[in-house]
């Protein structure tokens, strides 16, 4: 249905916020005319998905009210690990009919759901080389209950639904769209850090390679800073924000990461559920050998808190461990990953690029959803755009969903 429209919604509902972007076409151009965000109702969307439609379809109605959206289809992205699953798959090549048939057979084997009633869909993706002997497919399966909350969602918000996608192919339409001129033929795993969750995404030429979703998002860090300094929540948040610097140097410490830049990390299947590999320990002193003092705590930059740096380093350890595995993962079968790019609202800790760059040892940038599109949000100020950007990548990735599908 959204392949015949010439404007669309983009909704994102996040455990944390509910993002919107409307999109239109203007001569085959992309222009993003409106864009809001607003809390999502406490206790109605967690990591698992949505749990309440009322609360969340209000909210989405009062987002779009403001905003100023007016277009009537949407496309929203499911997402949630009660909610929907979505892998890539290498199959043989093979004719629709026969691939039709292939990917029910996997579907049906892959249902990690208690739930009976699924809906399921997947999608051969181009390949490189139409020659090879094998091609890539993606693939999605959801319980119905979770299509029929989000699809109640919207309608309580006074939308039509036009598609139900996932995040990564959301993620993919803005990678090809807005960094198909830098990116050129890179790989590049975007990072995706949300409240509770953060999304692991590899791409190339905007074709998904490996998706993964690991239980480790901007709450954590909260968390830590909320129990380290004895605050609320809220206030919490405020420090983590405004006074919370990763030290340049930190990739270099060998205290609390205890030598995170160079570290080994055994490749892995992050995809299985069997534990991770402990990394390598570094060797002990010897009997009569003397060890090494520890690194003081280093001392932030830029006016950074030294306790609420502390604070998070144990989560910043957890997380960044996560991405190297992922990464390993990924060179294990073969590929690399030229570029690591952060979005998302828990991306925007200072530090952060930097860090992951000199930990990981690949290029690390804060991505920019609205890079090389046209904006015209009439009630969005440039100071909102500004501060914001960084979380509109799936709600932009959806609404240009009439760009490609």
């Amino acid at each position: 249905m959204a392949k015949k429209l010439n404007s669309v919604l983009g909704i994102d509902i996040g455990s944390r916020k509910i993002k919107v972007a409307e999109v239109r076409s203007q001569g085959r151009e992309p222009v993003v005319t409106a864009l809001g965000m607003i809390d999502t109702p406490e206790g109605s969307v967690d990591h698992t998905g949505v749990y309440n439609s009322d609360a969340v379809g209000a909210a989405l109605k009062q987002v779009l009210a403001e905003s100023g959206a007016s277009v009537p289809h949407a496309v929203i992205s499911i997402a949630g690990q009660a909610s929907v699953l979505v892998r890539t798959l290498e199959v043989p090549r093979m004719n629709p009919a026969e691939l039709k048939e292939h990917m029910q057979w996997e579907i049906n084997r892959n249902i990690p759901f208690a739930e009976s009633t699924v809906v399921s869909d997947f999608q051969p993706l181009a390949s490189d080389d139409p020659n090879s002997q094998n091609m890539d497919v993606v693939m999605a399966i959801s319980p119905q209950s979770a299509i029929d909350m989000i699809l109640a969602c919207v309608k309580k918000a006074g939308k039509q639904t036009a598609a139900i996608d996932v995040e990564p192919l959301g993620l993919a339409r803005s990678v090809k769209m807005s960094y198909d001129d830098q990116y050129d033929q890179q790989t590049v795993c975007v990072v995706d850090v949300g409240h509770k969750t953060t999304s692991i995404n590899i791409f190339k030429g905007g074709k998904l390679l490996m998706p993964r979703q690991v239980p480790i998002g901007g709450e954590m860090f909260t968390k830590a800073v909320a129990d380290a300094m004895g605050v609320g929540t809220e206030e919490a948040e405020r420090l983590k924000s405004e006074k919370c610097q990763i030290p340049n140097d930190a990739a270099q410490q060998t205290g609390t990461f205890g030598g995170a830049a160079t570290q080994e990390f055994q490749p892995y299947n992050p995809f299985t559920d069997e534990p991770a590999p402990a990394p390598v320990a570094a060797p002990v002193a010897g009997e009569g050998e003397e060890a090494a003092p520890a690194s003081p705590a280093p001392v932030p930059a830029g006016g950074g808190d030294t306790q609420i740096y502390n604070a998070i380093a144990p989560v910043l350890d957890e997380f960044v461990a996560e991405i190297r595995r992922s990464i390993d993962y990924f060179r294990s079968r073969g590929g690399e990953v030229s570029r690591v790019t952060l979005c998302g609202g828990g991306s925007k800790l200072k530090g952060l690029a930097e860090f992951l760059a000199s930990t990981v040892g690949i290029p690390c940038d804060t991505y920019d959803p609205l890079r090389r599109l046209s904006v015209s949000a009439r009630k969005a100020s440039d100071e909102f755009v500004n501060e914001h950007r960084q979380e509109f990548a799936v709600a932009v990735g959806n609404g240009l969903h009439i760009f490609f599908d």
